[in-house]
């Protein structure tokens, strides 16, 4: 049973950091830096993503962003998703964790390298209507429906499987929205109900789509190639995303809602993820050691303050 759980381990922190002790080498630069960072310990965004329900989230974002044709041609033509799926994630997780742990130079570095990336990335597409338009990664749309569905995945996975949010739903989508124009987000939202219009206008005016491309990438997210180990916990994993898209998204997706318990099952899964990989991630740690840092060099500088 050892084996078994430090062979699950190791794969586990291979997936999600690419690195088998699960601290990949970016991490060392959030220790690093002179400020708190943008958000800091007892905020909504560090609750939330320093959270197991992360790992749904993700699953959640990744499905709800191919509905987008502009955002699924992107993917299409330029991601290498099917040749190294890991990799992807690794750069997408690396963005997300510096940006909320890290201080704000190191930030707004990372959100600069991300935008560079993204430079490349141009083309064109058919919209829903058929029609040919074009496209490119900081396209204002495609840069809000990237920001509002992430946004809304994280959110509503860890309201359904995390612990209480300091100052609610509200302060993360207000806190999240500085991560969202520190990429080129414009109007990104504020409030948990700002966030809810911005995707259902999405949906109402007709932009989104399902066609061959989404089935497809539907289909690699549902069937990753993952080692045969972690396959039962991320099927149920990904059963309890679906479970928590609403039906009117995921009968876009051609996905059916389980009718096992799979909101229970997830939480038994994070559980047990959580168990195996201890209370705080190598990332958090790194911050809380650069906050301790900074006030000692504070208490240093100042001994007479309290």
């Amino acid at each position: 049973m050892g084996r078994f759980t430090d062979s699950w381990r190791s794969h586990l922190l291979v997936t999600l950091s690419g690195n088998s002790e699960g601290r990949p080498k970016w991490v060392g630069q959030i220790a690093t830096g002179d400020n708190a960072g943008f958000f800091g310990p007892g905020s909504a965004v560090w609750t939330v993503h320093g959270g197991m329900a992360t790992m749904v989230a993700g699953i959640r974002a990744l499905l709800m962003q191919t509905l987008h044709p502009g955002a699924m041609a992107g993917v299409h033509d330029w991601s290498r998703y099917h040749e190294d799926p890991l990799g992807r994630l690794s750069g997408t997780i690396q963005w997300l964790i510096t940006v909320t742990f890290a201080d704000t130079v190191v930030a707004e570095r990372e959100s600069g390298r991300v935008a560079h990336f993204h430079d490349r990335v141009i083309g064109t597409y058919l919209d829903a209507r058929g029609e040919e338009r074009p496209y490119a990664a900081d396209d204002p749309e495609l840069l809000s429906w990237v920001h509002v569905v992430f946004t809304d995945a994280f959110l509503q996975s860890h309201l359904l499987w995390g612990t209480a949010i300091p100052g609610g739903a509200d302060r993360y989508v207000d806190e999240w929205a500085t991560a969202g124009e520190l990429v080129g987000v414009r109007n990104a939202p504020h409030s948990a109900a700002e966030l809810a219009a911005q995707l259902e206008a999405f949906r109402s005016a007709g932009t989104l789509k399902s066609d061959a491309r989404v089935a497809e990438a539907v289909r690699f997210i549902r069937y990753p190639p993952l080692s045969r180990g972690m396959l039962p916990f991320y099927r149920i994993m990904f059963a309890g995303a679906v479970a928590s898209i609403p039906r009117e998204y995921r009968d876009m997706l051609g996905l059916k809602r389980s009718l096992l318990p799979t909101i229970w099952g997830t939480r038994l899964v994070l559980g047990v993820v959580r168990a195996l990989l201890g209370p705080s991630s190598t990332s958090e740690d790194a911050a809380r050691t650069r906050l301790a840092r900074i006030a000692a060099t504070k208490q240093l500088e100042h001994p007479s303050a309290p």
